[in-house]
């Protein structure tokens, strides 16, 4: 298992990049737009992690912009932690098998959520390419949102 990044919803790009590039001192590494999803993500790396951030795309901080205006209440503005894992149905089962409810099953072979005892929403994303779809993956349901 490998650490990716931490995602954090903001409500203003030039205040978010303000405060954590110009102020923090984080870098800007990759962008992505999404017009049909109505949303930006901002990968952001600490100095000392640039080159790892843009080669391996880990550790970083993704900021989320939702370009249609939301409020943010009750912590909805931190989305959700991830990890690279090396087979992610092998992972899912051992968690289901353990417990852990599985709230987005790895349907398409490549990502699947669950969430902390405490919440939070974690992302679990498959190594290198996305495995072929399989069952009983394939035809899960989600059991919530993540």
């Amino acid at each position: 298992m490998r650490y990716l990044h931490t995602m954090v919803r903001v409500a203003d790009v030039d205040a978010s990049l303000d405060f954590y590039c110009a102020k923090l001192g984080l870098k800007e590494v990759r962008r992505y737009e999404n017009e049909q999803g109505r949303f930006t993500l901002i990968f952001l790396a600490a100095p000392e992690d640039e080159e790892s951030g843009v080669n391996e795309k880990a550790p970083l901080v993704e900021l989320t912009y939702n370009w249609d205006p939301e409020d943010y209440k009750g912590g909805r503005n931190f989305g959700h932690l991830a990890y690279e894992v090396d087979d992610i149905y092998a992972t899912c089962q051992h968690l289901m098998d353990n417990g852990v409810t599985i709230n987005r099953p790895p349907r398409d072979g490549n990502m699947a959520f669950i969430r902390s005892p405490d919440g939070i929403s974690i992302e679990l994303l498959q190594k290198g390419p996305a495995k072929a779809k399989a069952e009983p993956w394939a035809s899960m349901a989600n059991t919530g949102s993540w």
